[in-house]
């Protein structure tokens, strides 16, 4: 992976989840009925075009996992518990924190007004607490990928705590959403973050292993790495971005009304990405981690699984809510700050004890020129 150039996708992400947005939020303000007949095409209170968008877009990323190499983090423990620790046992209570210290406290005043939440009159701060509490649970597994890649982080170390935060989340994501939603005096139905963890976690993983599997066992490693790969690229970022159009779709009048609540929330989530990333990095560099696995220890940490989150946000309190509108403010804030900190992590790789990766590709940009895959 690290041999390609970026693909015309990748190279200009930020610019496609713009006019994405863009385009989501213009056709939902412009088509309201096109955005109410989307919001009826559900089952169980879980959006169908939704569901299929996040299929497609999670599918490519956990195909990639190879659980076996999950045997390897007993050999470099320590960048496996820095990321475990701050994802589990830090993050999930700094965002209830920071988002509470914002949006509860100072920013109070500024937030007025109530919603119906599972047949509960609750004010709309609260509303807005609950979805940073739904991203702060929700470490990144799919983005992350691409945050290691253009870092030059440890790919490997990477699929690692990918794999490991896939399958802890499964089992961790219900009991934190339901302790800190408590603590937030919102309702609590258990059933259904379960259900929503199985469907948008446990159906990709599931279907990409058993994928995966069967790719390898008939076709044979190289045509999984060089062919099934190669064409699965495109269909992730295609997928986020569809998902993108579709929910801003159904969420752009909302956005447009409300402008100045956007930039209230936003706020908080941007105070606890940097700061989650602060504490990872700075672990890292106090753990003397190398850089290639320092990077990507502190990257998945302060992205989100804001797919999950919004995901959940929706079923749990619909689309309307001021629970899904924070999750989606999520997304607004996560590509352009995670490709900041990804530029940050470059500038500063040198913090770290060498790494032989790091090392030969430096010395190769300061003796080549700019090879054509990195020119923008």
């Amino acid at each position: 992976m690290k041999g390609q150039g970026l693909s015309f996708f990748e190279k200009y992400l930020t610019l496609w989840v713009g006019l994405s947005i863009i385009a989501g939020t213009a056709t939902g303000y412009c088509c309201p009925a096109l955005a109410v007949w989307l919001d009826g095409l559900s089952y169980a209170h879980v959006s169908i075009p939704i569901a299929v968008c996040l299929f497609f877009m999670m599918f490519p990323i956990m195909v990639k996992i190879d659980f076996s190499r999950v045997k390897t983090a007993a050999r470099t423990p320590r960048p496996v518990a820095l990321t475990l620790v701050i994802n589990w046992l830090v993050k999930p209570f700094t965002m209830y924190a920071i988002a509470y210290f914002f949006l509860g406290f100072v920013f109070r005043e500024f937030i007025t007004g109530t919603e119906i939440v599972q047949g509960e009159q609750v004010e709309i701060y609260r509303s807005y607490i609950s979805g940073a509490i739904l991203l702060g649970i929700a470490p990144c597994t799919a983005m992350v990928l691409m945050w290691s890649y253009l870092s030059r982080g440890n790919d490997a170390m990477t699929l690692v705590m990918v794999a490991l935060n896939s399958l802890l989340m499964l089992v961790l994501y219900a009991p934190l959403g339901g302790l800190l939603l408590s603590i937030n005096k919102m309702p609590i139905p258990w059933q259904t973050i379960v259900l929503s963890v199985l469907i948008y976690v446990g159906l990709p993983l599931i279907t990409g292993y058993y994928t995966r599997k069967g790719i390898i066992k008939n076709k044979g490693v190289d045509y999984f790495n060089s062919v099934f790969l190669h064409r699965l690229t495109p269909v992730a970022i295609t997928a986020l971005l569809v998902t993108l159009v579709v929910l801003f779709t159904l969420k752009g009048e909302i956005l447009i009304t409300r402008p100045f609540d956007i930039g209230l929330i936003a706020l908080p989530l941007f105070v606890q990405t940097i700061f989650i990333f602060a504490v990872g990095y700075t672990a890292a560099r106090l753990l003397r981690l190398r850089y290639e696995d320092a990077a990507p220890a502190a990257m998945i940490g302060a992205s989100n699984h804001f797919e999950v989150a919004i995901a959940t946000a929706v079923v749990l309190y619909g689309l309307n809510s001021g629970a899904a509108m924070a999750t989606v403010v999520g997304v607004l804030i996560e590509v352009p700050v995670m490709l900041m900190l990804v530029r940050f992590c470059l500038r500063t790789n040198r913090w770290f004890r060498p790494s032989a990766a790091v090392s030969a590709t430096d010395t190769a940009e300061t003796s080549a020129p700019t090879s054509k895959g990195e020119q923008s």
